[in-house]
């Protein structure tokens, strides 16, 4: 299954980076056929389209989107998927986000016009001509409404959440239905939910307290893998590498072991036994600073990692167009093509390191200590 992908993701980028590529040369002789053409018909090209930017600008903008949470899904060149847009501005506002490339790019919605900011992505009320009023700062002023369209990153959670649904579902009708026996996709999910609990959560949280974290601690894992694994796809998905997702995870890590933690747990942190009674209220605000420190760990390091690996990976895609011969597209494609190889084992790795922290968090959350002399 795994080769087949890899072949289909093969064939899916030869086929982009070729389209991608005649395009590219197709502009360059449209360029050189038309220089004669009149300077008003090229500004009023520069208005809608990117024929004043260099190659280097193309990519730069190109990564840019790629790691925006944008309105809809953008293949390849004439190859789009809309997704609707819900504001709520004095009414509610539904409409698909294909609008935004008809015309200026101005959406009229119930007497009022709306755009997207090339700058942030974000939608503002602006008036019939589209115009993004700017501080001294470079801000947006416009008014922004309440956004609560399907954006790429909405819609990739929702689908993965369809997705971990059926999976575990059809687990465990097949285990009512054969005994305790897994069939069908279960077979692959069984091992890695065994691994999970006999090597992540018992170590971690104790025999006896680990089966009220499991259905947490499983989420997160297929959670996090499957939206890292999708984030390798030519979709443009960049949903972990999103602050604001790894925000919302680590705080239910966070959540879930400050109201889940036992006296003992609370104790130890504002009034540690075994040490002097001197040194205690210091060591209180360390270990209270440490509980917030946790979870920020966990944001940075799942942003970071897989924001970073994104970038890496479209720079050196990037320079395969960069290359005007054979020798130096091929090494960057051949160089690509391993480090895609790269992050399908950094996307497991991510999901492994989040999970292994939460389940550390939740262990010394329900830690007993029972000798206190011991300290």
């Amino acid at each position: 299954m795994l080769k087949r992908a890899l072949h289909i993701l093969t064939i899916i980028t030869l086929f982009s980076i070729s389209n991608l590529v005649a395009q590219e040369h197709h502009e360059e002789a449209k360029h050189e056929t038309t220089s004669h053409q009149t300077e008003n018909h090229s500004s009023e090209h520069n208005q809608h389209g990117e024929e004043n930017l260099s190659l280097k600008d193309k990519i730069k903008k190109d990564i840019k989107h790629h790691l925006q949470d944008t309105h809809g899904f953008h293949i390849t060149k004439g190859i789009e998927f809309p997704l609707p847009v819900i504001l709520w501005d004095e009414g509610l506002h539904i409409f698909s986000s294909s609008k935004f490339h008809e015309g200026n790019g101005v959406v009229e919605s119930n007497g009022k016009y709306y755009a997207i900011s090339h700058g942030n992505g974000h939608i503002y009320r602006t008036d019939a001509s589209g115009k993004i009023e700017h501080n001294e700062k470079g801000f947006e002023t416009n008014k922004k409404p309440i956004d609560f369209s399907i954006t790429k990153n909405v819609f990739m959670i929702m689908i993965t959440g369809l997705l971990m649904f059926l999976l575990f579902s059809g687990l465990a009708k097949s285990y009512s239905k054969n005994g305790g026996i897994a069939k069908g996709p279960g077979r692959f999910l069984e091992p890695i939910i065994l691994y999970i609990r006999d090597d992540i959560a018992i170590p971690n949280i104790g025999e006896k307290h680990y089966k009220k974290y499991m259905p947490y601690l499983l989420t997160i894992f297929f959670f996090i893998w499957f939206l890292n694994l999708f984030g390798l796809t030519p979709l443009g998905v960049n949903v972990t590498g999103n602050i604001a997702i790894t925000v919302a995870l680590a705080l239910l890590t966070y959540l879930i072991t400050t109201f889940t933690a036992k006296k003992d747990y609370w104790k130890h942190i504002f009034w540690m036994p075994g040490v002097p009674v001197l040194l205690r209220p210091f060591l209180a605000l360390i270990e209270l600073l440490g509980t917030i420190i946790k979870p920020f760990a966990l944001t940075i390091r799942l942003y970071a990692n897989m924001f970073a690996g994104h970038v890496v990976l479209m720079s050196i895609i990037g320079l395969i167009f960069l290359y005007k011969n054979l020798v130096g597209g091929g090494l960057s494609f051949l160089l690509a093509f391993a480090l895609s190889l790269l992050e399908l084992l950094v996307a497991a790795l991510q999901a492994y390191i989040f999970t292994m922290l939460s389940a550390l968090y939740f262990g010394a959350a329900v830690e007993e200590h029972e000798h206190e002399e011991a300290h």
